[in-house]
């Protein structure tokens, strides 16, 4: 019977339950694990030690990646057999790699070299074996398909930026999760539309393990951070997901994003690029330093200078990425090129706001 109802179950003619399943699955993996990482990290004294850039006082677990793998490696070793082996098999090997690059350098340390290598080597699966790739600009600046290779260095690049992107932004509670869990859920849906069910279940797999992960990120009880083994692995996912959406807009002109995909991806992941192009350049032009040294000039820190509570903090940015998600999402039938700019003019006002508002609150 058993045997029956699998060779006969077609999870594209069950969309909703299939999803449905994957998310669930994915939490109450994670939801049970990372009780025993905390435990583990606990016992071993595997904590993160504050120093003069943390936004914490007391050592906490730095684990929380490991409940993140393993929850997105269990869950798609099962649907592997209903959907896009080779798709599935790439992604979880690509995870794997930084998996276990991330977890060396939550225990011990991680060169920069060591770590561009690993991300460009898993994203080089990817790109290489699924042909997943950007392959123009969209007419961004006049410029439309791109020649083969260096289609291949710009997506690999793209890959890099994301992964680093995302790991910048891992600097107060919930809020790479919960950027992360927000880009994740708005990814489901667009392969869902596009009729991409692997990319989906992966998608709404990674919100189950987000929102079990946030569960503890917040507490103040049993804190967890996902630690760089987490924020690789999401940071790659996010990535991939990105590349894959704009190849699947530019591939076929009959989508609703054929010519807009760039600049929404944009907007997906507005605050973790903008936040890094803000950082870089105070770092290179003002303060003339490596744009690698560590500081606390994110944006993020200065809602923590200007009062703001951690939640708050994260509340308001996420909130924020929303809305200029849902401007973009509005403003597809204009022209690209204007697209991107009028998202880099009113997502930067977005991110002002809050202080200008903060200083006339006290001010009265």
């Amino acid at each position: 019977m058993i045997k029956t109802l699998l060779e006969n179950f077609s999870p594209e003619n069950n969309t909703t339950f299939w999803l449905v399943c994957a998310f669930v699955s994915a939490f109450l993996i994670a939801y049970r694990t990372f009780p025993t990482i905390l435990y583990v990290a606990k016992k071993k004294h595997l904590m993160d030690e504050p120093d003069s850039r943390s936004a914490h006082s007391d050592r906490t677990p730095t684990l929380g990646g490991i409940g993140i793998f393993f929850s997105l490696i269990v869950v798609m070793t099962i649907v592997g057999a209903f959907l896009n082996t080779k798709v599935l098999l790439l992604v979880m090997g690509g995870l794997t790699i930084l998996f276990f690059l991330g977890l060396k350098d939550d225990l011990t340390v991680l060169s920069a070299s060591n770590k561009f290598v690993g991300q460009l080597f898993a994203a080089g699966l990817l790109v290489v074996f699924t042909d997943t790739r950007i392959i123009g600009f969209s007419n961004i600046m006049d410029i439309d398909v791109l020649p083969y290779w260096v289609s291949i260095i710009f997506t690999l690049f793209v890959y890099i930026l994301i992964i680093n992107a995302y790991n910048l932004v891992d600097g107060v509670d919930g809020l790479a999760g919960s950027i992360a869990l927000s880009a994740s859920a708005i990814f489901t849906y667009l392969f869902v539309s596009a009729n991409e069910l692997s990319l989906a279940t992966i998608a709404i797999a990674l919100c189950g393990a987000l929102i079990a992960f946030l569960r503890l990120n917040f507490s103040r009880k049993n804190k967890i951070f996902m630690g760089d083994t987490g924020s690789m692995i999401v940071g790659f996912l996010l990535a991939f997901f990105t590349i894959s959406f704009i190849n699947m807009a530019q591939v076929n002109e009959s989508s609703d994003y054929f010519k807009a995909s760039p600049a929404l991806a944009l907007a997906l992941l507005f605050y973790p690029l903008i936040d890094t192009l803000r950082i870089f350049f105070i770092r290179i032009i003002l303060l003339k330093k490596s744009p690698f040294k560590a500081d606390k000039n994110h944006i993020h820190h200065r809602f923590i200078r200007q009062g703001f509570s951690h939640v708050k903090t994260t509340m308001t940015i996420v909130i924020i990425n929303v809305i200029i998600i849902l401007i973009a999402f509005n403003r597809l039938d204009f022209k690209l090129n204007n697209q991107i700019i009028s998202l880099l003019l009113y997502g930067s006002v977005l991110y002002y706001l809050p202080f200008v508002v903060n200083k006339l609150m006290n001010k009265s």
